[in-house]
């Protein structure tokens, strides 16, 4: 599953006639194999939710659509040419260090990708998910080989295993494995150990603007990295549907009360019924609330940010909640 992005700020499409006429005419004059690859020299073949592709043996002008993809790079040490946006104040999401991302071109909203934009840029692999931009496949590898996820947010770890294999990185995404790993063990440590760990039941909610609360199941990224610390999970994560997420309305803010809660905020709080929640009876009331064991956080990289530079900030900060005195 995704995670949600209400139509806040919503831009308009960017992709017309004419600027998907420019795109494919711009792709024409930049690739030099009949295929569309965009790029000429050796290649190698890589398995894609949209089938087999041939990507150069070493792509050097990335173009990204999505926060994860563009998280994967950022972690193997590539800075792509070109990137989507998504609906931050900064455009590329905040947790990103400023100097990976200053030189990347905007290429428009994620739901809306500029063609043209991206043809200018004469990329040589594109990377995306089919949940995403399945409708845009056709257009997109016209102008470069395109290699496509099922789709984003729980399976993260083998998504980055497709990226890394598409730009070549391999052996940079073992190191990055191995050392995510390592964190999550010193924060299980950090917070305990094993057994208390497990003991601690952990509930992660979202106020979002326009929509009901959200308390993120078991098959959501968050969950991956509660799971990789080894913490329990509240009863009420298993009523997710479709193990992704269950929505609350303030009236109900307390069947998700348990140990520690984890909130995050997307868009106005008034709107988002955050300060109406907050403010209640039930929330005063409820366990975490009372044991000063609910912390807020960055909704752009606890939610938004997709990834192994994204989940070695998470694993901070929830050691540093979790071992609060």
């Amino acid at each position: 599953m995704i995670p949600f992005r209400s139509p806040l700020r919503r831009r308009a499409l960017l992709t017309g006639s004419l600027a998907l006429t420019g795109a494919l005419t711009l792709s024409a004059c930049g690739s030099s194999d009949s295929d569309g690859s965009g790029a000429a020299g050796k290649t190698r073949t890589v398995k894609t939710a949209m089938g087999d592709v041939k990507v150069p043996e070493k792509p050097r002008r990335v173009v990204v659509l999505d926060t994860a993809e563009l998280d994967s790079a950022i972690t193997l040490g590539v800075q792509p040419v070109g990137s989507t946006h998504v609906e931050a104040e900064s455009g590329f999401l905040n947790y990103l260090p400023k100097d990976k991302v200053s030189g990347i071109k905007d290429v428009g909203e994620m739901l809306n990708p500029n063609m043209e934009a991206i043809a200018a840029l004469k990329p040589d692999l594109i990377l995306t998910s089919k949940i995403r931009h399945a409708a845009k496949y056709d257009q997109l590898k016209a102008i470069a080989p395109t290699v496509m996820t099922e789709t984003t947010g729980y399976p993260w770890k083998e998504n980055f295993q497709l990226h890394a294999e598409a730009m070549g990185k391999q052996a940079e995404a073992e190191k990055v494995v191995a050392d995510y790993k390592a964190h999550a063990k010193k924060v299980t440590t950090a917070i305990g150990g094993p057994a208390k760990a497990e003991r601690t039941e952990v509930n992660v909610i979202r106020f979002i603007e326009g929509a009901d609360i959200r308390l993120y199941g078991d098959q959501s990224y968050i969950a991956t990295l509660l799971k990789d610390v080894g913490l329990g999970r509240a009863p009420i994560s298993a009523k997710a549907k479709d193990g992704f997420s269950y929505d609350l309305s303030p009236e109900k803010i307390d069947l998700a009360d348990t140990d520690v809660i984890f909130q995050s905020t997307y868009g106005d709080p008034k709107k988002a019924k955050q300060t109406q929640t907050v403010g209640s009876g039930l929330w005063k009331n409820m366990k975490a609330v009372k044991s000063g064991n609910v912390h807020t956080v960055d909704d752009e990289l606890w939610i938004q940010g997709i990834g192994y530079t994204a989940a070695d900030k998470i694993l901070d900060e929830m050691q540093a909640a979790l071992t609060k005195k």
